[in-house]
């Protein structure tokens, strides 16, 4: 479905940058929470993951540093920078628009609040 691979590639860098908004994450946190939180609609394998990652942080929209484990082992770790807490929030609106617009056509209903 060409359709559903397009808007999962949008929906891609943002759900990334919502998910470092709230913590900074290692790649295969970020994949599996992606994962979980969006029942597998937004299940980013490697291939894909790695690249949206390398490119945010081109874009200097995340950073990363590479932390030691007690079993020696390293661990790349991600965070969201202020510049990509200005391009998710200029997208949030931007997805908030749409389905605000795709509601206007009942194309989607209002989803229940978390509370």
């Amino acid at each position: 479905m060409e359709l559903k691979r397009e808007l999962i590639r949008g929906a891609g860098p943002v759900a990334v940058l919502e998910l470092l908004r709230r913590r900074e994450m290692y790649g295969y946190e970020l994949a599996e929470a992606l994962s979980r939180r969006t029942e597998n609609v937004l299940a980013l394998g490697q291939s894909t993951l790695y690249p949206l990652l390398y490119s945010l942080e081109a874009k200097r929209q995340v950073e990363s540093r590479w932390v030691e484990l007690p079993t020696g082992r390293k661990r790349r770790y991600y965070r969201i920078t202020d510049k990509g807490l200005a391009a998710l929030e200029q997208q949030r609106a931007q997805w908030q628009e749409l389905f605000e617009a795709m509601m206007g056509l009942g194309l989607v209903q209002s989803v229940p609040q978390e509370g």
